[in-house]
């Protein structure tokens, strides 16, 4: 399984551990997306940076349509299914997005592609919901579960 995990704030005023953090993450920018695998040490930093970042699991044809549409190439080229075969051992987009997303496969295999997406702000009448309360309760920070696959819509 992978989570999409997604920049909410900035790390100004921040302390110094929290924003290493988000940069191992590879998160400098909000708005910046990072497809991660889920493992035990992901979990723990994903938990110390909760209020600045919002995750969730992500499905094979939401990390495909996300390389599709936001990922980059060196030299800022769009991605297409031969540059996929070129970096990787996968035949293209959908079968490299499904390896990822059952954990066979990670975002560093592709070699030439940009781990972070750029992405816009949320589209439509919500935004974000508030970027100091947690999903939970009605706001954007922190686990969002299966919605996360909304929010990336929305911000693509």
């Amino acid at each position: 399984m992978a989570w999409l995990v997604i920049r909410v704030r900035s790390d100004r005023g921040v302390e110094r551990s929290i924003r290493e953090t988000m940069s191992y993450l590879n998160l400098t920018k909000v708005n910046h997306a990072v497809i991660v695998p889920e493992s035990d040490t992901y979990a723990g930093m994903l938990q110390k940076a909760k209020d600045f970042i919002t995750w969730g699991p992500v499905s094979s044809d939401s990390i495909a349509q996300m390389i599709r549409e936001r990922g980059r190439l060196a030299g800022d080229r769009p991605v297409d299914d031969g540059a996929i075969s070129g970096c990787t051992d996968y035949d293209g987009i959908d079968a490299f997005a499904a390896a990822v997303a059952s954990g066979d496969a990670s975002m560093k295999d592709a070699s030439d592609l940009k781990r972070v997406f750029r992405l816009h702000p949320p589209r439509g009448s919500k935004g974000w919901g508030g970027i100091k309360r947690a999903f939970s309760v009605g706001g954007a920070l922190g686990n969002r579960g299966e919605a996360i696959e909304d929010l990336a819509a929305r911000m693509m």
